[in-house]
């Protein structure tokens, strides 16, 4: 009998130590999030402004580090291996996580590994040349790149990104050869366009808003006109049916808890539904979005069904 005691009581402290408690004490700690891109894009920008409210929420400290590379998949091939413990979560980027596992063989993750909890912040995806190109419009870029196959570079962040993938769907229904030249993130890519390095750029609508003294944007990934540039037709308007934008969110590891992921669920949508925060995104060029964690997985789903065909024909080429 004491013998079954001694047993009953170490397989209790064992489970108590292997499975964290959560419930009203979840943080009890400090969370660290992973950006899967430098500091100074998008979502280390977003990273950023939710880091005050959900220090201010969750009564803890959010620790924000950084693991570019890949167009993102470091970070998430890092992500899958973490201890789900609630602990460790890292932004989450789409059409990336789908893009990357279907297209290499070495991206480190699946998308099924992934645990959303929330998707909060879009980007519209646009074309843009410096002011003093000698193309200022779809038209123009197509006849020179139809003239001069291959010899348009084009920048943008990461290989099998939200970029590169509408870089290769306008390539396909316009009918002509770009150079596409892949940087770590949205912030290099920016300084390699406006440096000069590349001759246009495959950008995010918010940098593309800062830097519109400087640049012409040519044709914009929306359903309508963006309203920072009305007088920029989107692609359809052009002859090309396509949209192009990056959805941010949040992810945690294989078996991250339940109780955790809706605290940080309930947590990212309460900032995401902030006036405040709302009109910051609008001003800045982004699309204010607040998806919880089903919501997020259903998306993520149908991303993956409109994408397969796409990824296919692509990977053929």
């Amino acid at each position: 009998m004491r013998r079954f005691l001694i047993l009953a009581l170490v397989s209790t402290c064992v489970l108590a130590v292997g499975i964290p408690a959560m419930g009203e004490s979840y943080p009890s700690r400090p969370i660290t999030y992973s950006i899967a891109f430098p500091p100074g894009g998008q979502s280390d920008l977003e990273a950023r402004r939710q880091q005050p409210y959900l220090e201010a929420m969750l009564g803890q400290k959010i620790i924000i580090q950084y693991k570019p590379g890949g167009g993102g998949s470091v970070c998430w091939a890092d992500l899958v291996t973490q201890k789900p413990d609630g602990y460790f979560v890292a932004g989450m980027n789409l059409p990336h996580i789908i893009l990357q596992p279907a297209t290499r063989g070495d991206a480190g993750y699946t998308t099924e590994q992934l645990v959303p909890i929330a998707i909060f912040q879009a980007t519209a995806i646009g074309l843009a040349v410096m002011r003093d190109a000698p193309y200022q419009t779809v038209e123009e870029l197509v006849d020179y790149a139809k003239k001069n196959p291959g010899a348009i570079t084009v920048g943008g962040s990461g290989t099998w990104s939200g970029p590169h993938l509408a870089f290769l769907q306008f390539c396909k229904l316009a009918g002509i050869q770009m150079t596409w030249i892949p940087y770590k993130g949205a912030a290099p890519s920016v300084a390699g366009f406006l440096g000069r390095h590349v001759m246009a750029t495959m950008g995010n609508s918010n940098d593309l808003v800062q830097h519109a003294d400087k640049i012409t944007v040519l044709a914009m990934g929306t359903k309508k006109r963006f309203k920072h540039f009305p007088d920029t037709p989107t692609f359809t308007e052009v002859g090309y049916p396509m949209t192009a934008t990056v959805d941010r969110g949040m992810a945690g590891p294989p078996g991250f808890p339940e109780d955790a992921r809706k605290v940080l669920e309930k947590a990212c949508l309460d900032i995401a539904n902030k006036p405040e925060v709302v009109e910051a995104l609008e001003r800045d060029g982004f699309l204010p979005v607040a998806m919880g964690a089903a919501e997020s997985e259903e998306y993520i789903k149908q991303k993956t069904v409109e994408l397969t065909p796409l990824i296919k024909e692509f990977k053929k080429n």
